[in-house]
């Protein structure tokens, strides 16, 4: 199988040596190199990428990547192998999905996620609305029952699902991905024509980008596809404290999010 997995970055990272990766500079569009294939070439939208995040490599990838199966991973996220050893639990870039095994799992399933996040105290809406601004969600269902609304019941299950395959992050067959693309991206170029950006600070107006982390599972489950779960490997900590003092003054307070975690 041919398949390419594009690693986003934004910035020099060691990348995985397998050749399933390919590191893709993201938002390159009038930016110095770092050394990556930049996605601002072709058909493109690098240059929203301060709202789109790591989707204009996805639409990139999408519009000009010649290959069989399509992913995307992030230069601090991976999915993740089998272990190799010891020694793979101290060095992570040991860990993480190879080409064989990708290979291995496509034969059977349709798409390969990350585990799923599971949010315990509440629902995935709840949590959005705490931690986020709530409109582009609730724009984007609207957008979802006017122009696709066989997909609306499954929208609006977030209101009662607690989990999720988050982080934009898929293996899937090209043709999937096609139909996958032109159906998220046709509700998020409709949402930021609805729901300008500007008026969000530089954290805020990335709601494309998060908007979609909740869609991808709308989608899958409504064509009910296969999918096959891989451990997701963190290349950098995650003070969970933070995290979790961040959530519970967004619960009980109302202040939004002002940084990734």
């Amino acid at each position: 199988m041919n398949i390419k997995v594009i690693v986003a970055a934004h910035k020099q990272y060691e990348m995985p040596k397998d050749p399933l990766y390919l590191p893709l500079h993201v938002g390159k569009e009038g930016k110095e190199s770092i050394g990556f294939q930049g996605d601002h070439t072709g058909e493109n939208i690098s240059a929203d990428n301060p709202y789109f995040s790591e989707l204009t490599g996805l639409y990139w990838a999408w519009k000009n990547l010649d290959a069989d199966y399509i992913g995307l991973a992030h230069y601090r996220r991976h999915f993740g192998g089998k272990r190799k050893g010891a020694g793979a639990a101290k060095n992570k870039m040991d860990r993480l999905l190879t080409k064989k095994e990708a290979e291995s799992i496509l034969q059977s399933y349709d798409i390969i996620l990350p585990r799923k996040r599971n949010y315990y105290i509440e629902n995935l809406y709840d949590h959005y609305q705490h931690s986020l601004y709530i409109e582009p969600l609730d724009e984007a269902g609207r957008i979802i029952a006017e122009k696709y609304p066989a997909y609306l019941p499954e929208f609006e299950r977030l209101h009662r699902r607690k989990s999720a395959h988050m982080f934009n992050m898929m293996i899937m067959s090209k043709p999937m991905l096609d139909q996958y693309c032109a159906w998220l991206f046709d509700i998020l170029f409709e949402l930021k024509k609805r729901i300008d950006p500007a008026q969000y600070d530089s954290f805020h107006c990335r709601y494309p980008g998060r908007v979609s982390e909740l869609l991808l599972d709308v989608w899958i489950h409504t064509n009910e596809l296969s999918y096959a779960e891989v451990p997701l490997v963190e290349m950098q900590s995650i003070n969970w404290f933070k995290k979790g003092i961040s959530f519970l003054r967004a619960k009980l307070t109302g202040k939004k999010y002002s940084k990734s975690f």
